[in-house]
This record gives structure tokens, C-alpha cells and sequence, in this order.
């Protein structure tokens, strides 16, 4: 008998440790897929912000387009974290 309620013991434990391994892979997975389109967007505005500054420097009437495109990728992280969220919930 007590081999029984040690063996239920053991099954429980391990599906505790089973579920605290899947929230972390989740957490590893929103947190991969934040972190990869963050520095995708910052290495995309860095290329696009040195030659707005140069453009605008150049030609002042272009600064609207130079800032539309400034932020457009910052839309990259806004996918990131709806992917973050759908993984986490």
C-alpha cells in the first residue's frame, strides 16, 4: 500500500514539474520572439535613420517621408508582441 501512495506521489510531482516546463518554454518562446524583432527593428532604424539625417540634411522638405519611414519598423515589435501574447496565453 505504500508503494501505491508513493508512486501517485511521484506522478503528481512529475505533473507539476511537466507544467512549470511548459510555462517556462512558453516564457523562453515570447521572450525569444520580442527580443529577435526588438534588434531587427533597432538594426532597421539604424540604417534608415542615418540616411534620413542625411536626406533631411540635404533636403528639408522630405522630412515627413523621412519620419514615416523612421517608424515603420517599429511595427515589427508591435507583431512580436502579438506573437509574445498569443504564445503566453
Amino acid at each position: 500500500m505504500v508503494d501505491v501512495v508513493s508512486n501517485v506521489t511521484a506522478v503528481e510531482m512529475s505533473v507539476e514539474a511537466i507544467k512549470a516546463s511548459q510555462i517556462g518554454m512558453k516564457a523562453i518562446a515570447a521572450a525569444i520572439a520580442i527580443s529577435t524583432t526588438a534588434f531587427a527593428a533597432a538594426w532597421a532604424e539604424m540604417a534608415i535613420g542615418s540616411a534620413a539625417v542625411g536626406a533631411t540634411a540635404e533636403n528639408k522638405d522630405i522630412f515627413g517621408l523621412v519620419l514615416l519611414l523612421t517608424v515603420i519598423p517599429e511595427t515589427i515589435v508591435i507583431f512580436g508582441l502579438v506573437v509574445a501574447l498569443l504564445l503566453i496565453f
